[in-house]
């Protein structure tokens, strides 16, 4: 597929997004419209659109390319997948009620009520950080894609490219924010869900194998290993460490993220958002079993006709999550290229719009008070809520820059190492305000706390071999994170007059 028809698809597929933002938001574009969709977003909407903002081009991308990993991943990634799906259920029996009950705009606004002013701002600062670092990377990956396949034979620079693809996703969210992204997210997600069924027909059919020769030729392969238990203090893939890093991920990245719960606390009522995360948990896990066998499809694709892991054009290195794109584009025909253009495209773009908006809303609601009664109808708050939508569209901007003179390593490793870091911290916070209902805290501490406690793990993870006799963390490393957090909000506590029952 030539770059000139790979860039009037992009334009097409901008076009009906952009259209469906002006038939939502052409009637309201208040602040309750861009912060909840008015609270009667349907849960069977919210629930198919959420597919496409869990996945994201990472998902689209790097976890097909990570089944012929080197290290021996195989289907590892699934294991991780299982604890989502624990991790999943504990939203919709725990937290959702929650937020339902204290019928919050920012589900941070619960440690205000909790723990304090320090404690409210500390958490929402957490998140700023965190969801801006993670879907930076995630739009990173898709734009490289892009580049190297597209703007790079425009001679467009890279960082052109990353402003392009920023001021087309600030154009068709600024106005309806949440209630135009349940509808484009709806979209997206079906291009996405699309894209991968039929991809998986095309590579199937140029093998000359059908469903059932296909599940054989996967089964029979060198990268359909599932669970792993050997080596439990070494091996970052034991099935114990994926599974209870899924979970508590999960619970911090889904379940403490502004993001995806305001896709939730949308829906009018609790049994619908319940409803919605019960059937959202079933898909995402049925999608993910797709995307694995994608990934060992294209790696016998690519041994049938001789196709290497494309490098690095920085260090030269296989990079496993170029693979998909490198056989869509140069060795499918117009019609998979077609489809994995729009797959890709639907996941990276569904995931960040959806980021803009809720970290928008987090910092007009937890930093400027926009929710406030007294702020309501105060002049221009829309128009300031439009210049916070710019500002977070340009911070992620500066950051995919900085990615992108330093990244060298796999996508989907750094994403969620990352996140152990940053979530961890809100782990402990909420696990606090749940699980210890007669303490609260020093409030001016907490943010020392929420510090200290991702430095300490950075340095455990970094000698957990000679401390622990060998063990090596993987994405469970946010159960420490978490677990320090409350230990030193434990050490600053102090008993409360009146049991809570927030």
């Amino acid at each position: 597929m030539t770059p000139s028809t790979i860039l009037i698809l992009m334009i097409t597929y901008f076009g009906i997004l952009f259209a469906i933002s002006h038939f939502t938001s052409s009637k309201d574009s208040g602040n309750e419209a861009f912060f909840k969709a008015n609270k009667n977003s349907k849960w069977y909407l919210v629930a198919f659109g959420m597919i496409g903002t869990a996945l994201s081009g990472v998902t689209f991308i790097s976890v097909p390319g990570e089944v012929g990993s080197p290290n021996g991943e195989q289907f590892k990634y699934f294991q991780f997948v299982l604890g989502n799906a624990i991790g999943f259920i504990i939203i919709a029996k725990v937290l959702l009620p929650l937020y339902y009950r204290l019928n919050l705009t920012s589900i941070y606004s619960y440690i205000e009520s909790r723990l304090g002013t320090y404690s409210y701002k500390s958490a929402a600062s957490i998140f700023l950080l965190s969801r801006t670092i993670g879907s930076a990377f995630r739009l990173y990956l898709v734009v490289i894609v892009l580049q190297r396949y597209v703007f790079d034979f425009y001679q467009i620079p890279f960082a052109a490219t990353v402003l392009i693809s920023l001021a087309l996703i600030f154009a068709y969210t600024y106005r309806g924010g949440l209630k135009t992204i349940i509808i484009t997210d709806t979209l997206q997600t079906f291009f996405l869900v699309t894209s991968v069924f039929m991809t998986i027909y095309f590579i199937c059919d140029s093998l000359n194998l059908n469903f059932i020769q296909a599940f054989e030729a996967i089964k029979g392969s060198n990268y359909s290993k599932v669970f792993f238990y050997e080596d439990f203090l070494g091996s970052r893939f034991h099935v114990v460490k994926q599974i209870l890093g899924g979970v508590f991920v999960t619970i911090a990245m889904v379940g403490l993220d502004q993001d995806l719960m305001q896709k939730n606390l949308s829906c009018a009522t609790i049994k619908e958002a319940q409803k919605n995360m019960y059937s959202f948990t079933a898909i995402f896990v049925f999608i993910n079993i797709f995307f694995l066998s994608v990934g060992a499809l294209l790696y016998l694709f690519a041994a049938k006709n001789g196709i290497e892991v494309p490098l690095d054009l920085v260090t030269g290195k296989p990079r496993t999550d170029l693979l998909f794109p490198e056989i869509a584009f140069n060795h499918l025909t117009i019609v998979p290229s077609i489809v994995f253009l729009l797959g890709l495209t639907a996941a990276t773009f569904a995931t960040t719009d959806s980021a803009l908006t809720a970290l928008t809303t987090s910092f007009c609601v937890d930093f400027l008070n926009m929710d406030k009664v007294e702020n309501l109808n105060k002049p221009n708050v829309v128009r300031t809520r439009h210049f916070v939508h710019v500002g977070f569209s340009l911070l992620m901007f500066f950051v995919i820059l900085f990615f992108n003179s330093v990244n060298d390593s796999s996508v989907v490793g750094m994403i969620f190492r990352v996140a152990s870091y940053t979530y961890g911290p809100l782990l402990g916070l909420y696990s606090f305000g749940l699980f210890m209902k007669s303490k609260t805290v020093i409030d001016k501490f907490v943010p020392l706390i929420c510090v200290l406690s991702p430095a300490l793990t950075y340095f455990i993870s970094e000698n957990s071999k000679t401390l622990f006799f060998g063990y090596v963390f993987d994405n469970e490393l946010i159960i420490i994170n978490g677990l320090i957090t409350f230990l030193g909000l434990l050490l600053i506590s102090k008993p409360i007059s009146k049991v809570t029952t927030v």
